[in-house]
């Protein structure tokens, strides 16, 4: 039976529909938000995975072009892999989620979205998540839920719950927030230097807006939710703990204690190497290796609650040392190294011309993006081996993030006609390289001479809780650090705000004052930070590589793209080839010129303006004399637009031939003295002519003409036309019209 559920957000309904789809599935929801509409199912294995130490959960969401009423490109002209977009709609997804289900599950559990409809206006993230919540609870899998999600903007001082996109092009804040009844679970955001007590005005905004999604997905469970699977975990020995504890917890805590992590790690290899050999008789290896574990996770979390006292020695609020370098590789455009401890990450920048945009294929309105950001992290960064097979899930996903962190500094393209391309290569991970990746994006922004508007640094938070309340918040953490605690919490921004936001958290939720304490003690964080890396470049550097194209934009008006296109394109063929440069031209006019030679740019530039530019009065052309007649010359000042430089206005002397001052091909300065009502240009060499006094030739009067109507000097008297004498109106009949103008 189709049950259909309600609710209003943002003044418009969100329904959630269950009982016609997916009928297998062990849970099945469509979602529906203006004309945006996604399918969301949840299945579970019957029977957990061996040998895995992780809870097995699968976000996919299944981005159909036919739902924004589009064919795939490419030869197939079908879905492939997954595209970034739908890739971080997964994280997305997976990150809220994640925290809800039972501890020590290792049952496979598989959400699957798959987007029907979309109108371009209801971004299908939001859906996802709470789409994702209801299918979960309202089945049979364990879940603490329900998640409640939506996304908060900032318009003219006020919040906005789930902005349209086209609200969103006016918006300084793009937060998404989840959560529970209770507590924050996850929050991710994109804003335009926000200081941090808005962000979380818009977080505790954004939490009170979803408590009637959660109430929704309350009265779906009560109505037609199946009875949930009972989750046992597993119990653990009590002999194997005591055991663990007597012989390795003393010698497990030191060897814990060492701020080099290659060091460390080596040190706890050996003592579960001791551990299984001595204990396997006993118990099995993955009994072990958890009681092992779970001492670890002790050993740091008292440390830190009861003593503040971390792994590698620090405060709480200590950072690593940090160092920073700037112009390392000769050849590239511009590069930045940021070392934090044992976390280092190389960024290099490489400038193209416009062409070079990337166009995004996806449910959204087709769009091209002109600063991209990619992370690569590969296995010897933590001293690890396996196949390199490109990015995953994660290198997308942090690569995104810093994109996010470091875009509102970027000058539009209007300023700076460049494509930028920043390849974050973490050479050393021991925590918070995505973080490394915004402070490196800067540094090589910089050295390339790109004109941001501010450097953007980051900071990773963490957090440490009890049973009993206490609780710890942590600068810098490292990797052990984030594995071992509650919460990665990543802020990075500029001296006047927050850029980017990325909060998981292990825990069932977050407290608002654990939230207002970490975005305060993150901003100290980045303030030291940016002082490090001033101390390398304060900066953009004035001038670009000389290894960088140069790039010159122009703008001509729409009607004249035609005329620098050419028929067929052969006129900016010839242009770029002429020239050796690259020409983009847009459909507003604007047109993108480039080269590594910046004398060929500035050719081309010339060649385009020549072509496109409107004639006006008052100024001056070097113009080519095209044809001569009795009354004047012609001259060409731009491609197909010709002027009359009458006689009296050839010289500062009296001319009676026009052959006596220019001959056909002479290059002559002109200026433009007149535009009629015709549309005729007369054209002045006299005014041009070094110290003359320009005084305007006075007007013949009626029935006197120079050939065109202008005063003729010089000719002898009585002249006919042409010749300075009088010139007689042609006969004219009855009935003939008015008189048409003489001929150019």
């Amino acid at each position: 039976m189709i049950q259909r559920f309600e609710t209003v957000i943002g003044g418009r309904p969100l329904v959630f529909e269950t009982g016609k789809l997916a009928g297998l599935a062990h849970g099945a929801v469509t979602v529906r938000y203006g004309d945006t509409i996604i399918l969301a199912t949840a299945t579970m294995s019957r029977e957990p995975r061996e040998g895995i130490d992780f809870f097995p959960l699968t976000v996919d969401f299944e981005e159909r072009l036919y739902a924004a009423g589009k064919i795939p490109g490419g030869f197939l002209r079908r879905e492939g892999r997954p595209s970034e977009q739908a890739i971080l709609t997964a994280r997305l997804t997976d990150r809220p989620l994640r925290p809800m289900f039972p501890k020590g599950m290792r049952n496979d559990v598989q959400i699957v979205v798959t987007a029907l409809s979309a109108d371009q206006e209801h971004q299908p993230d939001i859906l996802t998540i709470v789409g994702a919540s209801a299918a979960l609870t309202i089945s049979q899998i364990p879940f603490d839920g329900p998640v409640g999600a939506v996304r908060v903007g900032s318009i003219d001082g006020q919040f906005v719950v789930n902005p349209t996109s086209s609200q969103l092009l006016l918006s300084k804040l793009d937060l998404v927030v989840a959560g529970s009844a209770d507590a924050v679970v996850m929050v991710e955001a994109e804003a335009d230097e926000v200081p941090e007590e808005e962000v979380h005005r818009a977080i505790r905004f954004g939490h009170e807006q979803m408590q009637a999604i959660i109430a929704l997905q309350r009265q779906m469970r009560d109505a037609v939710g199946r009875p949930k699977y009972q989750f046992v975990p597993q119990a653990q020995p009590e002999a194997l703990r005591q055991a663990v504890s007597e012989r390795y917890a003393q010698r497990l805590e030191q060897a814990l204690y060492n701020p080099d992590k290659a060091s460390r790690e080596s040190a706890v290899d050996a003592l579960r190497d001791e551990a299984l050999a001595q204990l396997q008789e006993t118990y099995a290896p993955k009994e072990i290796l958890q009681a092992l574990g779970d001492f670890e996770k002790q050993i740091v979390r008292t440390n830190i609650l009861a003593h503040g006292r971390r792994p590698d020695g620090r405060e709480p609020k200590d950072i690593r040392p940090v160092s920073c370098e700037v112009g390392l590789l000769p050849r590239t455009h511009g590069s930045g190294l940021f070392t934090r401890g044992q976390t280092q990450v190389l960024t290099i920048a490489t400038l193209g011309s416009t062409a070079q945009e990337q166009m995004i294929e996806g449910l959204g309105i087709e769009e091209t993006k002109r600063f991209l950001h990619h992370y690569s992290m590969p296995p010897f960064s933590t001293g690890e081996t396996r196949p390199l097979r490109g990015p995953g899930r994660r290198e997308i996903g942090h690569g995104a993030l810093a994109e996010r962190a470091v875009a509102p500094v970027i000058p539009p393209k209007e300023t700076f006609p460049y494509t930028i391309r920043l390849v974050s290569e973490v050479v050393s991970s021991n925590g918070s390289t995505s973080m490394g990746s915004v402070c490196g994006s800067s540094l090589a922004l910089m050295d390339a001479g790109v004109p941001i508007r501010a450097p953007v640094g980051g900071i990773a938070m963490g957090l440490i809780t009890d049973d009993a309340g206490r609780y710890a918040i942590l600068t810098d953490i490292q990797g052990m650090e984030d594995a071992l605690g509650d919460m990665d919490f990543k802020v990075a921004g500029t001296r006047q705000g927050v850029t980017a936001v990325q909060m998981d958290i292990k825990l069932k939720g977050l407290t608002d004052q654990m939230l207002r304490e970490a975005l305060a003690q993150a901003r100290e964080a980045r303030m030291r930070i940016l002082d490090h890396m001033a101390e390398a470049i304060a900066e953009p550097r004035p001038q670009l590589s000389a290894y960088a194209p140069r790039m010159e934009r122009l703008q001509i008006p729409v009607d004249k793209i035609g005329a620098l296109i050419g028929p067929g394109g052969r006129t900016i063929r010839g242009i770029q080839d002429e020239t050796r440069t690259k020409i983009q031209v847009e459909d507003d006019g604007s047109v993108f010129v480039s080269s590594p030679d910046r004398e060929s740019v500035e050719r081309a530039v010339a060649m385009i303006e020549r072509l496109t530019r409107e004639v006006e009065v008052g100024q001056s052309y070097l113009g080519k004399v095209m044809r001569i007649t009795p009354f004047g010359a012609f001259v060409e000042i731009l491609p197909g637009k010709e002027g009359l430089v009458r006689l009296s206005e050839l010289a500062e002397a009296p001319v009676v031939r026009a052959e006596d001052v220019v001959s056909l091909g002479d290059e002559v300065m002109v200026r433009v003295i007149e535009i009629d009502s015709l549309g005729r240009i007369n054209l002045s060499r006299r005014a041009m002519l070094e110290g003359a006094e320009y005084r305007p030739s006075p007007r013949p009067p009626a029935g006197v003409s120079g050939g065109r109507g202008g005063p003729r000097f010089g000719g002898p008297p009585g002249a006919g036309p042409g010749r300075g004498g009088e010139r007689r109106p042609p006969l004219r009949r009855p009935g003939d019209g008015p008189p048409r103008p003489l001929p150019r």
